[in-house]
């Protein structure tokens, strides 16, 4: 086989893979799993209302803005039990060795060939649903939609893993004193998909030893099997073990923002109702800030 023949059954264990991968991550509306969890997503709320029958409350005995945060724990990893076919010496395909003969590979001769580079491409940083791209494997966007690019997936649940909110600072208004703290305003919603793999067809097919030693040609079935079983438990064994976290190891498939206001005093308003009754409230103000990158990564270990 040349080194693209090669490739092309290389490819053909990417698509494998992602028909049945054997490291997956599910949706939970609580209590994940994945490393790295929880995700904290903090945002500004308004100080307690100051009231007073006299006079206006000053600022300095308003209270200020304080932080809200909302912890996301809603990615939960498994890894799937793989017992692949065993060597029996004729289970896997021939080559010619160094005295010009047939031989067949060995069980680590087939992994070294075609699924050791498989999960190389399957870990890349760049996700692509394309042939020998990374099907199978998951990433984050900030969007249902299963169209993202050039890039087909497949959404694993319409609820959110993570939300980025920020005070709503419009909703706060100083006749509406005393507001209610907490007016949230959703910046970006992201979301769990699972990339799709796209089928090849090699070639050429190789060709093993049957139980009478004779030269036989796999069916596309049988090769196929073959590298689904061998990559499927390579993903979930070391040293070529695929894992999932977040600020980790491994390579960044995805950054989520935890974003916030970025207040100083707080935004001192006040409010007369009547000769009784004198308000003061401070609201959050402050341009937007990142206070958090939190990085969803792949990991081959």
């Amino acid at each position: 086989m040349t080194s693209g023949e090669i490739t092309e059954w290389v490819n053909q264990a990417v698509y494998q893979y992602s028909q049945n991968p054997s490291v997956t991550l599910s949706y939970v509306a609580s209590g994940g799993n994945l490393t790295g969890l929880p995700l904290s997503d903090t945002r500004l709320q308004a100080g307690a209302a100051s009231t007073s029958a006299t006079s206006t409350p000053s600022e300095a005995t308003t209270a200020e803005p304080t932080e809200v945060t909302v912890n996301y724990s809603r990615i939960n990893q498994a890894t799937a039990s793989v017992t692949p076919t065993s060597d029996t010496g004729k289970t896997f395909p021939l080559y010619i060795n160094a005295s010009n003969n047939l031989q067949a590979m060995t069980a680590q001769d087939f992994i070294d060939t075609f699924i050791d580079p498989a999960i190389d491409l399957l870990v890349a940083a760049a996700s692509s649903s394309g042939v020998g791209g990374t099907g199978g494997t998951y990433d984050i966007f900030e969007s249902t939609s299963t169209t993202q690019g050039a890039v087909s997936t497949t959404l694993i649940n319409a609820s959110p893993i993570f939300v980025d909110t920020r005070a709503d600072t419009s909703a706060y208004t100083a006749g509406g004193i005393e507001e209610t703290l907490d007016q949230p305003t959703t910046i970006t919603n992201y979301y769990l998909h699972r990339i799709n793999g796209t089928d090849n067809t090699p070639a050429r097919t190789p060709v093993f030893f049957d139980g009478s030693d004779d030269v036989k040609q796999y069916t596309a079935a049988s090769i196929e099997t073959l590298l689904e079983e061998y990559v499927r438990y390579a993903a979930v064994t070391s040293p070529t073990a695929i894992t999932y976290n977040f600020d980790g190891t491994g390579t960044t498939r995805a950054s989520l923002l935890n974003t916030r206001l970025q207040g100083g005093s707080g935004n001192y308003q006040t409010r007369f109702v009547n000769a009784d009754d004198y308000r003061a409230q401070e609201f959050p103000d402050g341009t937007p800030g990142t206070e958090d990158t939190y990085s969803f990564k792949l990991n081959k270990s």
